[in-house]
């Protein structure tokens, strides 16, 4: 069965943030140490109920195939979905945020890697908001009236396209939203993975075994004012006061891989020497490693992330690392799930998907030998037609 594709895709540049944008005030200070920052108990950002829901849901028994992490769900509460019913084929409508950093590129090439799984998905219909607000704001409107039988958004920021989202809910057709959510209960399902309070503890906790009490931690983060970014730190924060970790430093790289590396480097000037290094999203972590190397220095203990060319330098430096994830096979479950919702099928209210940590006991199992550096392992795209070529 013939698919139609209807894109407004473009290339474009690779480092970038992880899947995140947002409309949260802004930090200021950037480069500051820990000690100016706001401390855990009046951290803005930092909400002790979610921190606590997250940790939990670390050790939470997923329920579905134990050999598709796309397909499981965490603590589901099903939902009834029968009003959704209706004969096939289908046509899928999705609105995506971006395509602006490789995470999403990823994501993107394997969402559509699904779709073609599905022949009663007849028409893919899709446009790319370039992260603008506005934009997808009029795609969601555009796409309400294309005769769309579902609809996916993963929306660019959160309360700015709730009402776009809600009056899309009001046409009657069954919504979907992933990877960041909005300010409403009317889609029908929400997927995403457990969070970044438990990215950012996971990294934390790790480094603060491996540093001790009173070991030196410089933290880098991308940008502030990121939602899911300031939750990996304020995480973070409260882990390294609670462990007695000195932080000597919370600089913002702002994507530049090379910023990163100087930054690095001004450091191991100044301060001699650097135990770890928490990193909230792993696209620079192999320049950060350079910084050491170029001084003479051993790599310290490290956070990155599934990032194909930090992997493998993991293993054949057989680096002290961990690597949360935000896995990229999450873009799967959104097209499953609008399939469960026109079939009548039961479908989770909030789709909370497995979050893995690629340690070094199962490093092995995430690499992919011949894959481009910025590939993100957790695709959950290695048996699906065309890989690896499609991922290249």
């Amino acid at each position: 069965m013939k698919k139609t594709w209807l894109t407004a895709v473009a290339a474009v540049g690779a480092l970038a943030m992880a899947s995140c944008t947002s409309e949260l005030p802004a930090e200021t200070g950037a480069g500051d140490t820990a000690q100016a920052e706001s401390s855990q108990s009046n951290n803005e950002f930092f909400d002790k109920a979610e921190y606590e829901r997250q940790l939990a849901l670390r050790d939470a028994t997923p329920e579905g195939p134990a050999d598709k992490p796309w397909e499981q769900a965490l603590e589901p509460e099903l939902v009834d979905t029968s009003e959704y019913a209706k004969d096939g084929p289908y046509h899928l409508c999705f609105s995506n945020a971006s395509v602006d950093n490789p995470w999403r590129q990823v994501g993107w090439k394997t969402m559509q890697a699904e779709v073609d799984l599905h022949d009663e998905i007849e028409k893919f219909t899709v446009l790319d908001a370039e992260a603008k607000d506005d934009k997808q704001i009029s795609d969601i409107a555009s796409l309400t009236s294309q005769g769309c039988d579902a609809l996916i958004v993963s929306p660019n920021t959160t309360s700015t396209l709730t009402p776009a989202v809600e009056r899309a809910c009001d046409n009657g057709m069954p919504m979907i939203v992933f990877d960041r959510g909005v300010n409403t209960d009317c889609p029908v399902t929400f997927i995403h993975p457990i969070g970044g309070y438990a990215f950012g503890a996971s990294a934390a906790d790790f480094l603060a075994d491996e540093v001790g009490e009173g070991g030196k931690v410089l933290a880098l983060r991308v940008l502030p004012g990121v939602d899911v970014l300031e939750h990996r730190w304020a995480a973070a924060e409260r882990i390294f006061a609670d462990r007695g970790v000195d932080v000597v430093g919370v600089e913002f790289t702002e994507n530049d891989t090379a910023g990163a590396k100087n930054i690095v480097s001004d450091y191991l000037q100044r301060e001699g020497q650097i135990d770890g290094i928490w990193m909230d999203d792993g696209t620079a972590a192999v320049a950060v490693l350079e910084a050491f190397e170029d001084q003479g220095m051993e790599a310290p203990a490290i956070s990155g992330e599934d990032q194909q060319q930090f992997l493998e330098k993991w293993k054949s430096e057989n680096l002290t690392a961990l690597a949360p994830t935000y896995p990229t096979y999450q873009w799967r479950t959104p097209v499953i799930a609008a399939l469960k919702v026109l079939k009548g099928e039961e479908v989770p209210s909030e789709w909370i998907l497995p979050q893995p940590v690629v340690t070094s006991d199962n490093l092995d199992d995430y690499l992919s030998a011949g894959m481009p550096p910025l590939h993100y392992a957790l695709c959950g795209c290695q048996e699906m037609p065309g890989f690896p070529q499609r991922w290249k």
